[in-house]
């Protein structure tokens, strides 16, 4: 069906016409050019919390040098660029068959995960990088728009797949069409016993704008006046660089910060973190499956104990339990 006859039309009572979420199913954007540096992986390290006993991924010397595995998450946002660039703009969603276009004021990363199909290469060098994105559903719950996304990391030169993305966009109060409520998601509660293992990181009052450089350059990451404008008390941290320290503590204690053991690795977002809390993350051994751990995690600010990451899961592959904390 051609997009003119299934783009939803604002009619005089602010609503969209025209509206079917089935129609979104299977479309895919154009692909994205992604290219990065040595220097990138470098910087996306130190952002997310990564020590120095974990020298390999902080020098580019280092015999086993290696990008951390949830390194390609931002380079959706990133693509080619070397220099800042306009994040609200880049990131306003282009037509989608049958769904109105979401309100960048009022959308929020609802859930991510990534799957790692390959190691993820140190730079771009030689590669034809593209990310290639699809719609997996569009549902209506409670009155908000949700969509949920694929997305391809793949070199076109070879074919090879590097990354399998998955997203989640909530669109707050831009639902009530009677679209579908979508299927069940897993649920992946706590177990009700001790942690197995617990990773502390406290963040600076600059990390926002650390991470930022990697490539999430959204103003309410970096002035209070606009994060004001939303209602917050100010400018707070990327959803993404709480979920990539989450990684990284899940990684370390689990998986003796080796990037060949990680496999998977998916958390929904909870509730905002400020600049100066210190993250902790909670982590269970639940099972074994194929020569992996399965991993549930819950990452919480110390200071309150409210949420920041929930129904946490990941995949680590198993070594000698004399190398893991578990």
């Amino acid at each position: 069906m051609a997009l003119s006859n299934t783009k939803p039309v604002k009619n005089a009572s602010r609503r969209y016409g025209n509206v079917d979420f089935k129609n979104a199913v299977g479309h895919t954007y154009p692909p994205i050019k992604a290219s990065y540096l040595r220097r990138d992986v470098l910087l996306f390290a130190n952002a997310i919390g990564v020590t120095k006993d974990e020298l390999h991924f902080l020098y580019e010397l280092h015999p086993r040098f290696a990008a951390f595995p949830t390194f390609p998450i931002n380079l959706a946002f990133k693509q080619t660029d070397q220099d800042v660039f306009d994040f609200i703009q880049r990131t306003v969603s282009g037509d989608v068959p049958g769904v109105p276009p979401f309100d960048p004021k009022r959308s929020v990363d609802g859930e991510r995960g990534i799957e790692i199909v390959r190691p993820i290469p140190i730079s771009s060098e030689g590669l034809n990088l593209e990310i290639h994105s699809s719609i997996i559903g569009v549902y209506d719950k409670g009155g908000n728009m949700v969509m949920e996304a694929e997305q391809l990391l793949r070199d076109t030169r070879t074919d090879n797949v590097y990354a399998r993305m998955t997203s989640t966009a909530f669109g707050i109060g831009q639902g009530g069409y009677g679209g579908p409520r979508g299927p069940m998601r897993p649920s992946y509660p706590p177990p009700n016993r001790m942690p197995d293992v617990v990773h502390v990181f406290k963040t600076s009052p600059e990390q926002a704008l650390l991470y930022r450089l990697c490539g999430d350059y959204n103003p309410i990451h970096a002035d209070d006046n606009f994060a004001r404008e939303g209602g917050f008390k100010g400018a707070f941290m990327q959803g993404l660089g709480t979920w990539n320290i989450a990684a990284h503590g899940v990684l370390k204690e689990v998986g003796g910060s080796d990037p060949n053991r990680f496999c998977s690795f998916k958390a929904r977002f909870a509730n905002i973190v400020y600049p100066g809390d210190a993250l902790e993350t909670r982590i269970w051994k639940v099972g074994s499956k194929d020569d992996m751990d399965e991993i549930i995690f819950r990452t919480i600010v110390q200071s309150d104990g409210r949420v920041a990451l929930s129904n946490g899961f990941a995949m680590i592959r198993q070594k000698s339990l004399s190398k893991s904390h578990l």
